[in-house]
């Protein structure tokens, strides 16, 4: 199944990336995630959906997950004082589990399933994040608990396994325990830094990561370097609110357009 994944790879994922229209998705997308790993939580949720538009999700996850990685040394180093013990610990054994499942999903489904889940996972997320940001802020914190952690940090590991869109689980878990600003990004920083290094195997053994996938993503390292800084500098000092709402609309849009494509190309 890995093989065949491989062989049907187009033109244009055989090679190093200069396709103009590769370009026009991947240079948002950079700045997205490096916005998000500096703070702005959930932009990222864009970057991918946008990139499948112009290839196969998993070949897009290859290039983006050692650009992720070279962002999380930025970020973890910015938050390295302020994060949350206790979730991490909690988490990431569910992220473990969930990253394994995703990497069986993977490796049996094809590019179209891909889609049409990845568009599926955009829409809900989104569609999610507009309903609560349109409510009030409950005045009671949650606490962080154990099942509930284990089982959403299980959804999150398999959701940035299959299309990196670990944020929505790990927000609908870690929100309403109402952290302060600086202890929810970093706890957020440092979970997906190490959801990202769990995930190098399981894409090492789907056979994503070649000489021309990791050229392109060194080429467009520095641009996701000096996004991340941007977002540390304006996470502090920018409401997004409204911004978010742009975005999240925005990613409706586009996880429909994939659940076209996958759905029509299924079968």
């Amino acid at each position: 199944m890995i093989a065949a994944r491989l062989s049907i790879l187009n033109p244009l994922q055989r090679r190093v990336i200069t396709d103009i229209d590769f370009y026009l998705v991947a240079i948002p997308a950079t700045i997205l995630w490096g916005l998000s790993k500096g703070g702005f939580a959930g932009l990222s949720a864009l970057s991918l959906p946008i990139m499948a538009l112009v290839m196969s999700p998993l070949r897009a996850s290859s290039i983006i997950l050692p650009i992720l990685m070279v962002q999380d040394v930025v970020s973890v180093w910015a938050f390295r004082r302020t994060w949350d013990r206790r979730n991490l610990l909690i988490l990431l054994p569910g992220a473990a589990l969930g990253i394994a499942l995703g990497y069986l999903f993977a490796a049996q489904v094809s590019d179209a399933a891909l889609s049409l889940a990845l568009g599926a996972v955009s829409v809900a997320f989104a569609l999610q994040r507009l309903v609560l940001e349109s409510r009030p802020i409950a005045p009671a914190a949650a606490r962080a608990r154990v099942v509930p952690g284990l089982f959403w940090g299980a959804v999150a590991g398999f959701t940035s396994m299959i299309a990196n869109a670990g944020a929505p689980p790990f927000q609908i878990y870690i929100m309403p325990q109402r952290l302060p600003r600086d202890i929810f990004v970093g706890t957020s920083v440092i979970f997906f830094a190490l959801v990202n290094w769990i995930k190098v195997p399981p894409f090492i053994a789907l056979g994503l990561f070649t000489r021309e996938t990791l050229l392109t993503s060194a080429v467009m390292t520095p641009l996701a370097i000096a996004a991340t800084w941007a977002g540390v500098l304006l996470v502090r000092r920018v409401s997004a609110a409204r911004f978010y709402k742009i975005v999240y609309a925005l990613l409706v849009l586009v996880g429909l357009q994939l659940i076209w494509n996958g759905a029509r190309h299924l079968g």
